[in-house]
């Protein structure tokens, strides 16, 4: 498995980005081209409308749960590395930080990661600021 980084923390699920969405929207694509050839263009059109609600539908379901559990865990585990390197709670200063802010930190190593918290909190560094910081990169392999 290659070393993460900044440049390939992006996970694709191969079933799903690669199967179900490119079949789902060559259907849609097919439904969207007989509405306008064949002679049945309203029974086409529902169709479409279909493919078109089963695309969104499937796409916020998978995204809305996946990430709403991972944002939650994230955040805890942000709250556990800060105090553990510095004994206090991250609660006392955690509205100072954005859910970016926040979410990029877990990218941090142990070194680094204090040294980030005052940057951001100082110098208001956005997200993806704080994951071009980092110089040793704590890989997140089991991301949704």
């Amino acid at each position: 498995m290659k070393t993460q980084s900044y440049k390939n923390h992006i996970r694709y699920y191969t079933p799903h980005h690669f199967v179900f969405y490119p079949i789902l929207l060559a259907f849609l694509c097919f439904s969207i081209y007989f509405s306008f050839t064949k002679p049945e263009k309203a029974l086409w059109i529902f169709i479409s409308v279909l493919f078109i609600f089963m695309f969104c539908l499937a796409f916020m379901l998978r995204q809305h749960y996946a990430m709403t559990l991972q944002n939650r865990i994230v955040r805890l585990e942000v709250k556990y590395t800060y105090f553990t390197l510095t004994g206090k709670r991250f609660e006392e200063i955690e509205h100072h930080f954005t859910d970016s802010q926040i979410f990029a930190l877990r990218f941090a190593s142990d070194k680094e990661f204090p040294i980030l918290i005052e940057k951001c909190l100082h110098e208001k560094w956005s997200g993806d600021e704080i994951k071009k910081a980092i110089l040793n990169w704590k890989a997140d392999k089991h991301r949704v």
